[in-house]
């Protein structure tokens, strides 16, 4: 069953998601519904517990180590 939530947000923001909802001809609830949906499925996010893991994992940080300072050199390729 559908629920509903009370957002407070500023002009400046409401005017925004007003903008943004009028561009796809949607009304703001339904950009919003749509944007956080899009956003929370397509944001990777790891928990704490998953964090621990990957750290504890002494070659996967060297690795991780070692392209981060590849980076900074400039050593790395752009692949399309």
């Amino acid at each position: 069953m559908p629920k509903t939530i009370t957002l407070r947000v500023n002009d400046q923001i409401y005017n925004m998601f007003r903008t943004a909802a009028e561009g796809v001809h949607r009304p703001i609830s339904n950009f919003i519904e749509v944007a956080t949906i899009s956003y929370i499925t397509n944001e990777k996010v790891v928990s704490d517990f998953e964090m621990d893991e990957i750290m504890a994992d002494e070659s996967l940080v060297s690795k991780l180590k070692q392209g981060e300072s590849e980076i900074q050199k400039g050593n790395y390729n752009i692949v399309e």
